[in-house]
């Protein structure tokens, strides 16, 4: 018996029509004719939605995935908005993509929808990171962007960023009204597919060198750079497009001694070598600390696909390559920016840092110290970079980043952006050297001035249509079950960030939420520690945060420490995560 719910049926009915090509109707034939009702439930149950990475899903036939017709009615949407928000300009966007499988296909498409509408657009000739399109609408002065990837997912997916004029993924209220218009088109017929050549001019290669100078102008120590340029340095772009800029900028910036890992260098949107293309996972990174060990690196690198993320390994006090997490290698970022400004001069009364609500409060504790302002946003690098665009020209932003691995020094983009990252890595790696410490010693030393913190992240999978309700009855049931306690520490405040409230479980007492509703639950212990629980806006995932925190006395006593933060973890773990 069919449990397909009528508005589903009538959308895989309205495929099936002479509006969509043949081999897409045969593609949707074949899911009927083969009993594959969950994969037909899961591709047609709803049309995709922009989440905090823009559109992602899985590629095949169907409103709930990425092909030419959701990317298409995308775009048309997208142009339409255009149109009532400029209407008086001659309006310009910059499209890229990235090394995934269809991702230059679909950027072309991309563009050819743009064209028709008689839009002006500069197309990469080639792959490019992320950031370069971020870089790239606020260069050549375009209203809008769109990036072709789906970062780190696995390869069967792709994704479709979008940009605003001032370089920045869409926000509100930018997000839903593109939507709406994207829902207000009722017919494949009202996408304009017919590509006008004349009006898209091709980005080539010289670009680079642009992008390139103007990120060199932001190094601070390019002095000891150069003393410190047979820095021994591991990069693997993990099948991306990372291969394309990183190796540039190090060089540009200076650095000779790059090793660069070889089984992981071709872009290729299959990732043959790892289970999932992202730096935030060991095993994705272990060919290159593999090859760091061997040659006895300072440092190891790998960036996601579209290169907007980094991973980082470093010597720690054993000699041992050691993986930091993104909030360590955030905070070793701040605590560089900082410091190396401060010792220039060159730190200002109105400078700030930003961090998202689920990143460590080391950052913030590090910003403090040195008078520097910590602004506070939701999770997803666009939040930060609408702090940066709202506070232009007011306020000097310095450097942010999320526990995710996304990280920005100066404000170039208005997104994460890896390749920037991993020249400012670098460069931090030789100043600290030239002080005679490795990144591992300067990140015990941080430990010992502000706390040790250990922080542990819980991804929970839940794919389709039936997962995506598991994840929804998980927040409600959270909410209806509030802990009093977490690993037998008492809870002092719940934070709900979707009704923009925090309570205090103690005597009831409330305060107003003043960031954007969005579904996270956030609880604060006695002790401090911070525990969060939310959906992933572009993965199938209901993902639990935790923070905790303790005096560290000596740099020496860090491994013993770090075994029982990771133990109370465990502990706080076990009572908020329900699978």
């Amino acid at each position: 018996m069919s449990t397909i719910d009528l508005a589903t049926q009538a959308r895989v009915d309205r495929w099936l029509t002479e509006e969509y090509d043949s081999e897409t109707v045969a593609a949707v034939q074949q899911l009927i004719d083969s009993n594959q009702e969950t994969e037909l439930v899961d591709s047609f149950y709803k049309a995709l939605e922009f989440g905090t990475g823009g559109l992602r899903g899985i590629m095949g036939v169907g409103s709930n995935r990425i092909n030419k017709y959701t990317l298409g009615q995308a775009t048309q949407g997208l142009a339409n908005y255009l149109k009532k928000q400029f209407p008086d300009q001659p309006l310009k966007v910059a499209v890229s993509y990235d090394s995934r499988n269809n991702s230059q296909k679909l950027g072309h498409l991309v563009a050819d929808v743009f064209s028709a509408n008689d839009i002006e657009v500069y197309l990469f000739e080639e792959l490019r990171p992320t950031p370069m399109l971020s870089y790239a609408v606020r260069h050549f002065g375009c209203q809008s962007g769109v990036m072709l990837t789906a970062s780190h997912n696995p390869k069967e997916y792709n994704g479709y960023k979008a940009y605003w004029n001032d370089g920045g993924q869409l926000v509100a209220p930018h997000d839903k009204n593109v939507i709406d218009e994207v829902n207000a088109i009722q017919s494949v017929r009202d996408i304009q597919f017919d590509r006008k050549a004349e009006h898209i001019h091709l980005v080539k290669e010289d670009f680079d060198e642009t992008y390139i100078q103007a990120n060199k102008a932001l190094s601070i120590n390019p002095d000891i750079v150069a003393a410190q340029k047979d820095l021994k340095i591991v990069f693997s772009p993990i099948h991306g497009t990372g291969i394309t800029l990183v190796p540039k900028i190090l060089k540009a910036w200076g650095f000779e001694n790059i090793h660069i890992v070889a089984e992981q260098a071709e872009p290729n949107g299959n990732f043959p070598t790892v289970v999932y293309p992202n730096p935030e996972e060991e095993e994705a990174m272990s060919i290159a600390m593999k090859q760091g060990k061997e040659l006895d690196a300072d440092i190891v690198m790998a960036t996601d696909p579209d290169a907007d993320r980094v991973g980082l390994a470093v010597k720690n006090h054993a000699g041992e390559i050691q993986l930091l997490n993104g909030n360590q290698i955030g905070s070793l970022l701040t605590y560089y920016v900082l410091s190396a400004r401060k010792d220039k001069g060159q730190l200002r009364g109105n400078d700030f840092v930003v961090k998202t609500i689920v990143t460590t409060n080391l950052i913030s504790d590090i910003a403090t110290s040195f008078s520097v302002k910590t602004e506070e946003t939701l999770t997803g690098f666009k939040f930060i970079g609408e702090i940066m665009t709202k506070l232009e020209g007011q306020e000097n932003y310095l450097v942010g980043g999320e526990e995710s691995y996304g990280f920005l020094v100066g404000d170039l983009v208005r997104d994460k952006d890896a390749v920037n990252s991993c020249a400012f890595i670098a460069e931090m790696a030789a100043y600290f050297k030239s002080r005679g410490k490795s990144l591992f010693d300067v990140l015990t030393e941080l430990y010992t001035t502000y706390g040790c913190y250990q922080e542990k992240l819980i991804s929970l999978t839940k794919k389709g249509k039936a997962g995506a309700e598991e994840i929804q009855q998980m927040m409600a049931d959270l909410r209806a079950n509030l802990p009093t306690s977490l690993g037998g520490i008492a809870v002092k405040e719940v934070r709900d960030y979707h009704a923009s409230v925090a309570t205090s479980p103690a005597d009831g007492s409330t305060k107003a939420i003043d960031l954007p509703k969005s579904d996270v639950l956030q609880f604060i212990t006695v002790d401090g520690d911070v525990i969060s629980a939310r959906p992933s806006g572009t993965e199938p995932k209901i993902k639990f945060y935790c923070s905790v925190k303790t005096p560290l006395q000596d740099a020496s006593d860090y491994d013993q420490t770090a075994i029982k933060l990771e133990e109370k973890v465990t502990r706080i773990m076990a009572d908020i995560v329900k699978d």
